[in-house]
């Protein structure tokens, strides 16, 4: 009899060990398997593919609340109270830890809220393909902002940023550009930036047009031409009016009885606004001259 307990016992103490040694190749089993799927995760990760457009600006936090406080301190004190920390919270929390081409207008809505001010009438300035000439006349000229000269515009002006869902939650190396996904961080933001600099403005507004460019001076798939034309108020707008300038010495490809004008002047119009277009407007033409005051082009300009 006591032997008989003796072997039953060693076949229950042989049963639990072989019960314990397969529960723990279960665990490690369970622990192979999820580390083999977290890792197949990772390879799918937006991080592991090589977008097109440069990542992340390395400095961008102290960029961002550098113009910030650079703007609502020497530039316009009057936004004197606006939260310059929960601005640039606000803007991380936009993208951060997110997939860079699943970004949403709900994403950046908390940022517009808190960095939006007014525009005074007669001074808002759109511009198209005429970047470097605006921005140089927005600097001379007080009584003009463009979107780049509004806080929210300034304070992104020429930096890029996007995320990704894996640590550490931002992609410096980076970031995809339009043709790659519509839905990426910077096409999103200036699109729901420029639909709020659009909507605010009032009175007579200005467009800056490059009557150089081959392909035409309006184009529809232009933020101007897809966006802000559209989100102008014709209650609050007197006018618009458009400033078709060519390049000194460079061709001149339209004038403002050219067609894609013309059918801006159309879109324009079925909205009920009033349009006035003036080729090579004379201040921004003068403006043009003080690099190539020895062109010919420029002394007819002084001239006349």
């Amino acid at each position: 009899m006591p032997l008989q307990q003796s072997s039953a016992r060693t076949r229950q103490r042989t049963v639990l060990l072989v019960g314990i040694v397969v529960l723990l190749a279960a665990l490690v089993l369970a622990v192979v398997l999820a580390s083999l799927l977290t890792h197949g995760r990772h390879e799918v990760s937006p991080k592991m593919l090589k977008w097109k457009d440069r990542g992340t600006t390395k400095t961008l936090q102290e960029v961002i609340l550098g113009r910030c406080y650079n703007y609502i301190t020497t530039q316009h004190p009057e936004l004197g109270d606006k939260d310059c920390l929960k601005i640039w919270e606000s803007l991380k929390d936009a993208f951060i830890y997110k997939n860079p081409c699943n970004i949403t207008s709900e994403d950046y809505q908390p940022l517009m809220e808190l960095a939006s001010h007014p525009i005074p009438c007669n001074k808002s300035l759109f511009w198209s393909k005429t970047g470097d000439l605006v921005h140089r006349y927005t600097k001379s000229n007080q009584n003009f902002l463009t979107l780049e000269d509004t806080l929210l515009g300034y304070m992104a002006d020429r930096v890029s940023w996007c995320g990704d869902p894996s640590a550490p939650g931002i992609n410096y190396e980076s970031c995809p550009k339009r043709s790659e996904c519509e839905s990426n961080p910077s096409s999103v933001f200036w699109k729901m930036a420029s639909k709020m600099f659009a909507e605010a403005a009032c009175g007579v507004v200005q467009v800056m047009l490059n009557g150089s460019v081959e392909a035409g001076a309006f184009r529809s798939s232009s933020i101007f031409g897809s966006i802000e034309i559209f989100n102008l108020n014709p209650d609050k707008v007197s006018e618009v009016h458009i400033w078709l300038m060519q390049d000194i010495g460079g061709p001149q490809s339209e004038s403002c009885s050219g067609h894609s004008i013309q059918r801006l002047i159309s879109i324009l119009e079925e909205r009920n606004f009033k349009i006035i277009c003036e080729d090579n407007y004379r201040p921004v033409q003068l403006l043009q001259c003080v690099q190539n005051p020895d062109h010919e082009d420029c002394r007819l300009c002084t001239n006349s």
